[in-house]
């Protein structure tokens, strides 16, 4: 019942006079199709071929999973100095931490700077700009750098309560929530809350927002969090106030968004599922912020009936309207 906030890896980095510095790979997979169609008792079937018997089919084009949000620092000699760039291809802040290991030949950097930035989306950003020194050896510059989606600084404030998840005029049960948790114990997920919900039931935009990052190909599930944890394909979505949304153990290739997307709150985006670290079919839902490298979950209201607000509580019906 786990969903999930992605930390990235520190990485190491150094730089000669003619190095590079070592670089996140990452890409696109080739885009698909997904069919869904009912079977002979009625059930959903999501397939990768069309069905062998005439019946009502939907079509859907998949995006491959994205493997761009994270960071790449290079480096530029400008006469004598070196500058070292951070490049952020993703939608979404990201905050960059950099420890310098050894450094030959080359300006230390100041006692007091902090190393620590908020590179915005989308763009390249100078952190710093070293001097080389006079008849120093071949320049050497070796540190590890640290990366995590969001802004520190980012401040939850919703303009109004949290649309339940899914389709408008049902009903779903909670099964976890705060405070009676059973393994929503870590500071990230403290607040999320699961809700049960059969496989294939469509899943709403709880909020207006940026997609910023899917994983949509995961097929299998189960209960072990470290070897079924990685396996949940997700969507992650940046609201304006700098917290995100995650939307987690979705149904394989069901999601119908892509990074870049602007989604609008009761956007159809994905099909529930049993992906990951899950005991059973339902989705985690969760609101976080980056509080500074380390992620923190959010306490949610939801919109009820005529505005009411609804304090997700476990055991409870939640419906949306």
């Amino acid at each position: 019942m786990a969903g999930g906030a992605r930390i990235l890896a520190p990485r190491v980095a150094s730089v000669a006079a003619l190095g590079l510095l070592a670089l996140l790979a990452g890409g696109v997979t080739p885009a698909d199709e997904l069919y869904k169609y009912r079977g002979p008792d009625g059930e959903w079937i999501y397939a990768d071929r069309p069905p062998d018997h005439e019946t009502l089919v939907e079509v859907r084009d998949l995006e491959g999973d994205n493997a761009e949000v994270g960071i790449k620092v290079t480096y530029e000699f400008r006469g004598r100095t070196v500058e070292l760039i951070a490049t952020n291809p993703s939608y979404v802040p990201i905050e960059l931490t950099i420890e310098f290991r050894t450094i030959r030949g080359i300006q230390f950097p100041h006692p007091d700077d902090d190393l620590r930035w908020v590179v915005e989306p989308r763009s390249d950003t100078v952190l710093m700009a070293l001097d080389l020194l006079e008849n120093a050896t071949t320049p050497f510059l070796e540190f590890e750098y640290r990366y995590l989606a969001g802004d520190p600084d980012a401040v939850h404030q919703p303009q109004r309560p949290y649309r339940p998840p899914f389709a408008a005029a049902t009903n779903h049960p909670i099964t976890q929530a705060f405070p009676q948790v059973a393994t929503h114990t870590t500071r990230d997920s403290q607040f999320a809350v699961d809700i049960a919900m059969p496989i294939g039931t469509d899943i709403m935009a709880a909020r207006d927002g940026v997609v910023f990052d899917v994983a949509a190909s995961n097929f299998s599930g189960g209960l072990d969090p470290a070897r079924d944890g990685p396996n949940a394909n997700v969507v992650r979505i940046l609201h304006d106030d700098g917290t995100y949304a995650i939307y987690a153990h979705l149904n394989t290739n069901s999601i119908r968004v892509r990074p870049g997307d602007r989604v609008r709150r009761g956007q159809y985006i994905a099909d529930s599922g049993n992906t990951g670290f899950s005991t059973g079919p339902h989705l985690h839902f969760a609101v976080v912020r980056n509080a500074g490298m380390t992620i923190e979950s959010l306490p949610v209201v939801f919109e009820g009936n005529n505005a009411e607000l609804i304090v997700p509580a476990t055991g409870a019906e939640l419906t949306a309207y």
